[in-house]
């Protein structure tokens, strides 16, 4: 292809110059010639045999003079444009051609005016003369130069190149072509690049694999343009897509041969450099020319950024450069793929040493609608320094590696007696953290509230209780779902402690009601209520925990300080105050972008506004914090109107909480209950006390009773016998002995 373009193009200029060129002057015998190569080739061959070399031929043809269609002075304009391919540079010829050369230049064939005066060579040059004096030749030997006569005043316009409609045969029978030469080029490619991966390369053999890897690329480069070209018909046109081309052109072309480059690193580092500036070049490239995959070129251009991030060890503002770079690529392609989790899986490998933030694209990765399921084993390269045991962790905060250190715990099941003790470290930090980072906790208040709200997901695994019930799948359990009833459980006792984490996170935040920069994290904490709030299986797992008082309490705040009417009552997102005003998200806002449970939140179009450039997304002007506290007001308002967690007061205009989670109402009916029982018990005392002393009487009266009846029988037994005894007389109370008669 590359062939048969500069065919194509050296054959318009060759047909432009003999439209518009006069005759040409051979620098060696000053004889009239074609001005054109083959011509003067055939010159040389017959009257200069000396020129033997190519290349002296080649540059002897560049100082032919051209000789243009000459008129005279008063004529009218020509009817052509002048061609600019006709201004040829006149060049020093080379040594062979000079010792030919005679010493006079070739006399020029132009009209010349013999009113000038050879003596006065000072004289000026005026406008009505068509060309200015020469000075006198001094007879000495000199190199032929060309004159050089001024502009002329009006701007001289350049004809557009020809160009000559391609019909639709000749489109299908060009991409046939060129599809042929790139599958046997690709072919090798799969074939050196699975042969070397054991093999010793020499710098040759670097340079050959470079070559063949950049005449692939170039390959899928002609393909596309034949195949997007403007006449292509709808077929050709899908004919890319059909075969995977941008795919393949990643996968065989790039990926391949980098691994094999990475693999045999420090040897191949110069070579590998080479190789991502050709690849990145070609990317932009396509970038710019072939729209139609526009997505695919920018994950490229991101993925090349971070190979070139990844193997600069020396210097580390380079490394900062293409890191940058690559978050461009990364980000750009996330705007226009919110929902693929991939992009955020990169966009975490690049947001090292910041953990919180590698914390969040690495939630976000998992719970998007297209989740990144490698991510999993990816993340450990997170928590696994964290959870092990006497790692010194000297580039985080204290709080921060708490915080993540309770994440890893939750996610992988490791450690599991650190959980309780990081979680009461961080609980203990995070107060101090928000007063010390002020403003700056806003970003990482996102961050916080983001991963929160994953975590209660169970980082998008389908057995989480809450991801059971948004999707819909709560009795899909046992063998028709794979899902083992052991795995439920683990998943539900997995929630249990996330819960529970993420309600005295969200306690401490909320007791800073007062302070601006906790709204951030409340935000976000609060749209995934809103979204829970749809699904009544799923809120029935949160409801209880959450503290609903404290919230009442923010809210109430809010609507006190807020310094214009919040738009609350209405359904509609309170989006910009004029309309038709391009709507501005706020920081949170692109980070919850893309989210399961933010899918329904934000309205169509919240983020078109193209005049937004990258790096203003996540400035912090005073009206921003208006805006969110107008949607965490209006976010309370949707919360309030079915009445099950809080309420509104239309009077008053107050938020307050359901008698339910109402926490004072309940440690009041808890004291109330709590002195009922003692009373009871105090009661039941008295009556157990009460029930053993009449015990103890009527054990008394029958022991009694008891005795008295043996006393009665014995005296009438011994009645019966005559009234004798042995010398003893029973008397009740004690005995006497009677004397003797």
């Amino acid at each position: 292809m590359e062939n048969f373009t500069k065919g194509w193009v050296h054959h318009l200029r060759k047909t432009a110059r003999q439209e518009t060129a006069g005759r040409g002057c051979c620098p060696l015998c000053d004889a009239d010639i074609q001005p054109d190569m083959d011509s003067f080739r055939a010159h040389v061959g017959a009257n200069h045999a000396s020129l033997a070399d190519e290349a002296d031929i080649e540059q002897a043809f560049q100082n032919v003079t051209i000789h243009h269609h000459s008129r005279k002075r008063g004529d009218g304009p020509d009817d052509r444009l002048p061609d600019p391919g006709n201004n040829k540079r006149i060049c020093s010829p080379p040594a062979s051609v000079a010792q030919q050369r005679g010493s006079s230049p070739p006399t020029p064939a132009r009209s010349r005016d013999h009113h000038f005066s050879a003596k006065n060579t000072r004289q000026l040059w005026l406008p009505d003369d068509d060309h200015p004096p020469r000075p006198p030749n001094s007879g000495n030997p000199r190199r032929p130069c060309r004159s050089f006569y001024p502009a002329p005043s009006t701007e001289q316009m350049i004809r557009q190149p020809e160009t000559k409609p391609i019909s639709h045969e000749q489109l299908v029978f060009e991409v046939k072509g060129i599809y042929a030469g790139l599958v046997m080029i690709e072919g090798k490619c799969i074939e050196y690049d699975n042969s070397q991966e054991a093999a010793q390369l020499s710098h040759e053999q670097y340079h050959a694999l470079i070559a063949l890897h950049r005449s692939v690329l170039h390959e899928h480069h002609d393909f596309f343009l034949a195949s997007q070209h403007p006449s292509a018909s709808e077929s050709l046109r899908r004919l890319a897509q059909k075969y995977s081309m941008p795919a393949r052109m990643w996968r065989h072309g790039i990926h391949s041969f980098l691994e094999l480059l990475r693999h045999k690193l420090p040897d191949s580092l110069e070579h590998m450099l080479t190789f991502i500036y050709i690849a990145y070049s070609m990317m932009a490239l396509l970038y710019e020319t072939v729209p139609a995959f526009v997505d695919t070129w920018i994950e490229c251009l991101g993925d090349l950024g971070r190979y070139r991030m990844a193997i600069e060890d020396d210097d580390i503002r380079d490394r900062e450069i293409w890191t940058g770079v690559s978050r461009y690529w990364y980000s750009k392609a996330s705007d226009k793929s919110p929902n693929t989790g991939r992009l955020y899986h990169h966009l975490a490998i690049l947001a090292r040493p910041n953990a919180l933030q590698q914390l969040y694209y690495y939630n976000k990765s998992l719970c998007v609608p297209v989740p990144f399921v490698s991510a999993r084993e990816s993340v450990m390269t997170l928590f696994d320094p964290l959870l092990t045991p006497g790692a010194s962790h000297h580039r985080l905060e204290p709080v921060d590696a708490a915080f993540v250190r309770v994440h890893g715990i939750l996610f992988s099941g490791k450690a599991g007696g650190q959980l309780d003790s990081s979680m009461v470290e961080f609980l203990s930090l995070l107060d101090g953290r928000i007063g010390s980072a002020r403003s700056g906790w806003l970003e990482a208040g996102y961050y916080v509230g983001i991963s929160l709200s994953c975590s209660l997901l169970g980082f998008g695994d389908k057995n989480n209780v809450l991801m059971r019930a948004m999707t819909g799948s709560c009795t899909g359990l046992g063998s028709e779902s794979g899902v083992s009833e052991a795995e439920v459980l683990a998943a539900d006792e997995t929630f249990q402690q996330a819960l529970r984490f993420a309600t005295r996170t969200y306690e401490v935040v909320l007791r800073r009601w007062g302070d601006k920069n906790t709204l951030s994290c409340l935000h976000t904490a609060m749209v995934f209520l809103l979204h829970a709030s749809r699904f009544p299986a799923a809120m029935a797992q949160v409801e209880g925990q959450y503290p609903w008082k404290l919230t009442s309490i923010m809210l109430n705040y809010l609507l006190q300080t807020i310094q214009s009417k919040p738009r609350i009552e209405t359904d509609a997102f309170p989006g910009p105050d004029k309309e038709g005003e391009p709507p501005y998200p706020l920081p949170e806002d692109y980070a919850l972008r893309g989210l399961v449970y933010a899918e329904d939140y934000f309205p169509d179009g919240w983020f078109d506004n193209e005049r937004i450039d990258e790096s203003d997304r996540y400035l912090e002007p005073p009206s921003k914090a208006a805006e969110r506290q107008e949607r965490i007001l209006w976010i309370g308002r949707r919360l309030a109107s079915s009445g099950k967690w809080l309420t509104w007061d239309d009077e008053a205009r107050r938020f307050s909480v359901a008698a339910a989670y109402d926490v004072q109402k309940q440690q009041k009916k808890q004291q109330k209950q709590q002195k009922k029982r003692q009373k009871q018990q105090k009661r039941q005392k008295m009556q157990q006390k009460q029930q053993k002393q009449h015990q103890k009487q009527d054990q008394k009266q029958r022991n009694d009773t008891r005795r008295t009846s043996t006393r009665r029988q014995g005296r009438a037994e011994a009645a019966r016998k005559g009234g004798q005894s042995n010398g003893y007389d029973t008397i009740e109370g004690h005995r006497e002995r009677k004397p003797a008669e």
